[in-house]
Formats: structure tokens, C-alpha cells, sequence
């Protein structure tokens, strides 16, 4: 190497360390989105493709999720076939169709998680105003602010390699952090992977690296979303898309299957899927997914079983961030005649539009007492329950935006 690129290099390591010292001090921070909470990216090399519309190869990745410009008419169903799962019942695993490769961009950084479309479209912002928000009081993305995107399709089975290196992202932002420990804020089904992950470490790991968790809107329990997702679709919230082929995708996801509802907080008598033969509670998910003709539902909730029942706390101090006073499915109610392949009526009861209030709740069950020790090993849980915060939209509520600030600010 050269003078010039011996300075050069001096120059951009003394550059890194002013930044790391302008936030030394404040908490470091891991951002872990939830479900469709990252940008993805997909290449083609494909032989078969579902339209003649439809491209079978690209010369490089590109950003498949969300890309807007996929989700038009006719061109949609092309993207439903490259995001679409296909399960293996015997090595119990999902794979992309021949010919398609998704993988999930820059690891570490924030853009993946801040902007779900990489234009910088609004319909596409995630966690870009909580990162505005500490960028104001000191912290440098990329240094003091990390994202931790992950293939959100899949549940903690299939995401294995994610929790090992999520590990070491947390011991290296520790050091980079001058030895600060980690705070992590995360969304909707990032809550459940940060709980998994929280509850395969040590607590002497845990007190050392981890400062805190911000939960924000966390289906801890599941959510009765999921299963009118398995019956119906989800449009996500837009004109432009038909649930029923939104749904081709959606269903074949196994992190669908493990966020239904938990039957730790529904009781075992209570109807989720109302029809004039026969009335499904939380103990017929089979018999459900069976008249549903949706084998795969089944096998995949089997697959990811093991990681609902472990309720146990993170372990670390806690804060529940959720809404309420928002109209959420609780039961599908299908008229007389239509059986299952009809479109039900969706009963609604309290939550965020999207999680049910008992689930977003659920984490209050670690805040009560066993004697002088709490389920959470000692450590404080701080719930905040804000009316009308919508499950999405609380990404970008004032009310949280001022809470995360303060609480970062001390």
C-alpha cells in the first residue's frame, strides 16, 4: 500500500472513531423488524413461469419486497410465484420454486429496515422516524444504530443462522460501543424473535450485553390475524391488491403458522372459525387446516409448535409498547351454505388492527410476583398501553417516538 492509501485509510478509521465517540455513552441500538418488516431481494434463472408477462431471469438481484412497482395487475401474480414457499415434508423446511434465489440485504445496517422500498417511497417507511428520532439525541446510524433484517417468511426453525449471527452482531456492537450494552427496539413478530433468541442465553450473557428490550406491538401470543389470513388473504391494507392472491404466498409462509393464537391465552372452548356444520376452536388448527384443503398449514404449524410453548421471560428489562381501541379480528363467522370456501364475517374485538389486546398484553404476565421475585428474574417490565396506536402506524405515533427518546436519553 502507498502513502496515499496508508492516509487514506488512517483517515477513514479516525472518521469511525469520531462517530463512535460522539454517541459513547447512550445505549447502542439493534433494530429487528417484524413480518414484511425488511427489504429482500431475488434473482431468476427460471425454465417455467406462471404468465408470458413474466421474466424468467435477471442479471442481478433486485429488491422484491416491497417493490410497488411488482404489485400491478398481471405483474402481481409473477411476484406471488418468485415469493412464494414451497414446503418439503420430509426434510420439514420451505424453498424458494426452481430458479429463484431471495436473499436479505446489508446485514448490520439500518436502510434495509428504515425503508422497505429502497426509493424512499412514505408507503414503504418502516423504522426510518425512530432512527430520525435517535439520530437527534446523538446516535449515528450504522455505528450506534444497527438493523437486524431477516428472512421474515420463515419462523425461528428456518432462521437458525440468523440467531447465531445476531449474537455476534450484538457482542460487536457492544465493543464498538465502547463495551455499552445493547438496546434493542423491535416490531411485531421481531418481538417473538428477540424473546427466542433472549431465551437461548445465559443470564450472565444477557446482564452483560443486553441493556434493554422496546417492544413495539408484539404479538406474544399470537394473533387471530393469522388465521384469517390461512382462510382469506391479507390486502395489507391497499385498494390495489386482492387478498385472494395475496393469500397464494402468504400461506405457504411458516412464520404464518407460528403466530397463530397460543393456547396459553385462548381458552379451550372458544370458537375462532364459526360455520353451520361444525364450530373450530383453538384445539382444531387440524381439522381446520384439513376441510381448508391446506395440508401445509398443518405440517408447518407442527414444525414450529415447540417455539410457542416456552413462555418464559427475556430476562431483561422491558418495555411493552402496544395500542389499543382498535378494531381486530377475533372469529370468522361463515354464513349458512358457504362452509369454508366462502367469505366470512369477521367478528372484532379490542387490539391494534392487527393483534389481538390479550397478546399485546400477554407480556404483563412476567410483571407479576412469585414471592419477592418476579417472572422476569428481577428485571423490570414497563408496559404502555396507548389507545388507537394501529399495529403498523405505531412506528411512526409521536407518543412513542417521545417515549424511545427518553427512555435512550438516561
Amino acid at each position: 500500500m502507498n502513502m496515499f492509501g496508508i492516509r487514506v485509510t488512517f483517515q477513514l478509521i479516525f472518521v469511525y472513531y469520531l462517530l463512535a465517540k460522539s454517541s459513547w455513552g447512550l445505549s447502542p441500538v439493534i433494530l429487528i423488524p417484524g413480518d414484511g418488516g425488511n427489504q429482500l431481494e431475488a434473482r431468476l434463472n427460471r425454465s417455467l413461469v406462471v404468465h408470458y408477462i413474466c421474466s424468467k431471469t435477471s442479471a442481478d438481484y433486485f429488491n422484491i419486497w416491497l417493490n410497488l412497482e411488482l404489485l400491478v395487475p398481471y405483474i402481481i401474480d409473477c411476484w406471488v410465484d418468485n415469493l412464494r414457499l414451497e414446503y418439503d415434508n420430509v426434510t420439514r423446511t420451505t424453498h424458494s420454486p426452481v430458479g429463484v434465489e431471495v436473499r436479505v440485504p446489508g446485514w448490520g445496517n439500518t436502510e434495509p429496515v428504515e425503508w422497505l422500498d429502497p426509493s424512499h417511497q412514505s408507503s414503504g417507511a418502516y423504522f426510518n422516524s425512530i432512527a430520525d428520532s435517535l439520530v437527534s439525541i446523538g446516535y449515528v446510524r450504522n455505528v450506534s444504530i444497527i438493523g437486524a433484517p431477516y428472512d421474515f417468511r420463515k419462523a425461528p426453525n428456518e432462521n437458525q443462522e440468523f440467531f447465531i449471527k445476531f449474537k455476534s452482531l450484538v457482542e460487536d456492537t457492544y465493543n464498538k460501543n465502547n463495551k455499552t450494552s445493547v438496546t434493542l427496539i423491535v416490531h411485531s413478530m421481531g418481538g417473538r424473535m428477540a424473546l427466542h433468541f433472549l431465551q437461548l442465553q445465559t443470564q450472565k450473557w444477557k446482564d452483560q450485553y443486553i441493556r434493554r428490550m422496546i417492544s413495539l406491538s408484539t404479538p406474544w401470543a399470537g394473533s387471530m390475524k393469522a388465521v384469517k389470513v390461512f382462510a382469506i388473504g391479507d390486502d395489507l391494507g391497499s385498494r390495489m391488491l386482492f387478498e385472494s392472491t395475496m393469500r397464494t404466498q402468504q400461506i405457504t409462509c411458516p412464520s404464518l403458522a407460528w403466530l397463530l393464537p397460543s393456547p396459553l391465552f385462548w381458552k379451550p372452548n372458544e370458537v375462532l372459525v364459526q360455520t353451520d356444520k361444525y364450530n373450530y376452536t383453538i384445539n382444531d388448527f387440524q381439522k381446520l387446516f384439513n376441510d381448508m384443503e391446506l395440508p401445509n398449514a398443518w405440517e408447518m404449524k407442527k414444525d414450529t409448535e415447540k417455539y410457542t410453548k416456552d413462555f418464559s421471560a427475556p430476562g431483561v428489562e422491558l418495555h411493552c409498547v402496544y395500542g389499543y381501541n382498535v378494531a381486530t379480528v377475533e372469529r370468522l363467522v361463515y354464513k349458512a351454505g358457504t362452509w369454508l370456501d366462502g367469505y366470512p364475517a369477521l367478528g372484532t374485538g379490542d387490539g391494534d388492527g392487527t393483534v389481538n389486546l390479550r397478546s399485546l398484553g400477554a407480556c404483563e404476565h412476567w410483571r407479576k410476583r412469585r414471592g419477592r421475585t418476579t417472572l422476569n428474574g428481577g428485571k423490570p417490565v414497563k408496559s404502555l398501553p396507548l389507545s388507537n396506536a394501529e399495529h403498523l402506524k405505531i412506528l411512526h405515533d409521536k407518543r412513542v417516538i417521545d417515549y424511545i427518546t427518553t427512555v435512550m436519553s438516561n
